[in-house]
């Protein structure tokens, strides 16, 4: 199984795998910027996906050491199979008080390739089934 990418400017690299049973890719950003404290950047990771395995779709996902040292999360991770454009990374600073400093180069994220069923149609119903747990939402199955 394989995936294929154009990189759109000279500095762009590739994603990389740190070992091989990774179950990411690491993104790399393309450009320098600072995510301010307590706020958000869009970074640029200077590539586009041109395939990517059949019946997927790629997830944008957080890289363990830059939210355990820094408070860094990534947002909106979704990229979908006919998606042509530039892969770019939304990054949260949950920092309150102290920028975060991106380079050009460092590991900013992690493309994980996940299986996806997609509905041909949506239907619309007039009842709901009942079930034992009915429409009890956050926290009604208990705490512990």
């Amino acid at each position: 199984m394989t995936f294929s990418v154009k990189l759109i400017s000279p500095t762009t690299r590739l994603p990389s795998h740190a070992t091989s049973h990774a179950a990411g890719w690491d993104l790399y950003a393309d450009d320098s910027l600072t995510v301010p404290a307590g706020g958000r950047s869009l970074v640029s990771t200077g590539l586009k996906i041109v395939s990517q395995p059949e019946g997927t779709y790629a997830r944008i996902a957080p890289r363990s050491g830059l939210a355990w040292r820094h408070g860094i999360q990534v947002g909106a991770g979704v990229v979908d199979s006919d998606y042509t454009g530039e892969v770019k990374v939304v990054l949260f600073n949950q920092d309150p008080s102290l920028p975060f400093e991106v380079r050009r180069g460092y590991r900013i994220a992690q493309l994980i390739f996940e299986r996806v069923e997609i509905p041909l149609e949506v239907t619309e119903e007039t009842d709901i089934p009942a079930t034992e747990r009915g429409d009890g939402g956050f926290g009604s199955t208990g705490t512990s």
